[in-house]
């Protein structure tokens, strides 16, 4: 009588915790470690084209120093920041993280844009072939974090619900910080160059 007692208790337990939404959180919340461990391998493979990036527009002596020097810039910082899993669960974290990341697109943008003055280095083929592939890379980035900010939209979703907000206090889920508006927008802006202006050359 007692084993049936413990069995019919633990199985109603079980069912209370399906009911209110603890399974659900268990899968979001990996699928949400899954995506967000995509959107990193994007990003590192974004920040191994850099150098290479760099080099072979340096090859142009004319190109602007202020450009590559806000691109090199822009990648140490983004790659200083230790991309841990439990960094999308701290705001301020990934806020900075987000920034960093927006910075680096910015200077990579810009540094694409002001590329076209230079006809000897679109002619390059291994900058082409680099331009290609950072092209690729940022299109993977924007599917990963689309897939990111869609798993955690849901996950959070759940954790403000009732009655699943009450799983979410008992067992501690808090919500996830996610993309912002303004860092989208930051991203998708395309740089302002003035291609009027003449090049500056490269300083010694």
């Amino acid at each position: 009588m007692k084993r049936w007692l413990l069995w019919f208790a633990t199985a109603a337990s079980l069912l209370s915790l399906t009911g209110c939404g603890y399974n659900d959180f268990q899968r979001l919340d990996e699928k949400s470690k899954a995506a967000w461990s995509e959107v990193l391998n994007q990003y590192q493979r974004r920040a191994d084209l850099v150098p290479n990036i760099v080099a072979t527009v340096k090859g142009e002596a004319s190109f602007e120093q202020d450009t590559l020097t806000r691109v090199i810039e822009a990648r140490a910082k983004a790659t200083s920041i230790q991309a841990t899993p439990e960094l999308i669960n701290n705001p301020e974290a990934f806020n900075k993280f987000q920034q960093a990341q927006g910075e680096l697109s910015s200077a990579l943008s810009r540094l694409m844009a002001v590329s076209e003055r230079y006809p000897q280095l679109q002619a390059n083929q291994a900058f082409r072939d680099l331009r290609v592939t950072l092209e690729g890379t940022e299109n993977r980035i924007t599917v990963a974090r689309n897939d990111y900010i869609g798993t955690v939209q849901a996950y959070n979703v759940l954790a403000r619900s009732f009655p699943t907000n009450i799983t979410a206090k008992v067992f501690g889920y808090a919500v996830k910080p996610n993309f912002t508006v303004q860092n989208e927008a930051q991203i998708s802006q395309p740089p302002k160059v003035d291609f009027s202006a003449p090049a500056q050359p490269a300083k010694p």
